[in-house]
């Protein structure tokens, strides 16, 4: 075993959104700086990380400079170009990980799913759709409604729609640009997540998390989810077959529906830290975000125990219509005991925008219902309508 030494590596991330910015606050206590690539001056990350440079996601000469200047390169956002990554990783000797395949796989949806499927990973039933009739078709094949999807650029719902009848076809069809498929929709009783991580030689799983979401946006993740204990086990099972398909080291957001008849199926996986797993800065022995430095890196990962029943948030912008960015009633966050503020740094608050999180850990073995309840409400309590 190679002994390592601090202060350590610097990790190039391409994207210094909040993600970045959590992966460089959890690097720092490692002993790793972090150098971050975003088109955005002042990103989110900047504050936090050593350097900003400031360019787009396929900007060769921002890329070939952070693969220069660093000794592993990684990404926050699947936006990243994986040909461009590819090719200057080779040139400059600089590892990059996940692997630019596992991005080529993630960015088409079909291409992810077919990759999947194949592997025996269970999906629900799926196919390519150019017309409104191919869509009609499915629907028909399906035995009902579909969900409607752009295989390549939508992320936080976007690029997705629900085609309820066979009229609402070619309206559907209209609103995704670009190659698009259909996903029959499933019977499911509750949406859960595995956070799962792929390092040298070894693999982990955070516990199961639950997901709420509101047209296509996550809003609450609580953990442990309320599955029975054989459904959590199936879903770790499914989490490791899709590491196994999955190229290269670094923490995977898999996103899955738990059946009404207890099944597991796979929605769609991230190849980098996840929302739905912010409850590990709090909720965990390590976060997804000191798990994925370490993985990245090569180094030993860390325990992924939960510490204690935890609910997360997200703090969405409640404007009408963009603005500067402030939060007002915090105070009620900071006050309440075992609450925890998460500010992502962005400059402009719009509509539904990811402004930050709330964790709120479980106290005096009050149960998950009332920690959900009490994360709604500091949730409810903080508003971005504020004078400016």
């Amino acid at each position: 075993m190679t002994t390592l030494s601090t202060p350590g590596p610097t990790l190039g991330v391409v994207g210094g959104g909040q993600l970045g910015r959590m992966l460089a606050e959890a690097a720092s206590p490692l002993g790793v700086e972090v150098i971050v690539l975003d088109p955005t001056p002042d990103c989110p990350a900047a504050p936090v990380a050593r350097e900003q440079l400031v360019g787009g996601f396929d900007d060769e000469d921002g890329i070939r400079e952070l693969a220069e200047r660093a000794d592993v390169l990684t990404f926050e956002i699947e936006l990243a170009d994986q040909d461009l990554l590819e090719r200057i990783g080779e040139e400059t000797a600089t590892p990059v990980h996940p692997k630019p395949e596992t991005l080529r796989v993630i960015h088409d949806k079909l291409v992810q799913k077919r990759a999947l499927a194949d592997a025996g990973v269970p999906v629900p039933p799926f196919r390519a759709v150019e017309t409104a009739a191919d869509v009609r078709e499915a629907m028909a094949d399906y035995g009902g409604p579909v969900m409607l999807k752009a295989r390549t650029g939508g992320y936080d719902g976007r690029g997705n729609v629900p085609v309820e009848t066979p009229e609402e076809a070619e309206k559907a069809l209209e609103s995704v640009a670009g190659p698009a498929m259909v996903e029959a929709f499933v019977d499911f009783e509750r949406e859960v997540s595995v956070i799962a991580v792929k390092g040298e030689g070894e693999h982990a799983t955070f516990p199961l998390g639950e997901n709420r979401h509101e047209d296509e946006i996550l809003w609450e993740t609580i953990v442990p989810a309320r599955s029975s204990e054989p459904v959590a086990e199936r879903a770790r099972e499914v989490a490791s077959d899709v590491l196994a398909v999955m190229e290269g080291r670094g923490v995977y957001g898999i996103e899955l529906f738990e059946t009404v008849d207890g099944e597991i199926l796979l929605n769609e996986i991230a190849p980098r830290p996840h929302n739905s797993g912010h409850w590990t800065i709090e909720g965990a022995v390590s976060s997804q975000f000191e798990q994925h430095v370490r993985a990245v890196l090569g180094w030993p990962l860390g325990s992924t125990d939960l510490r204690t029943p935890t609910v997360s948030t997200n703090l969405l912008g409640d404007v009408e219509e963009s603005r500067p960015a402030a939060l007002a009633n915090v105070d009620r966050v900071l006050e309440t005991p075992g609450a925890h503020l998460h500010w992502y740094g962005k400059q402009e608050v719009r509509p539904l925008r990811k402004m930050g999180h709330v964790t709120v850990t479980e106290r005096d073995g009050e149960g998950r219902e009332a920690l959900l309840e009490r994360a709604q409400r500091l949730r409810a309590a903080v508003t971005f309508d504020v004078d400016q």
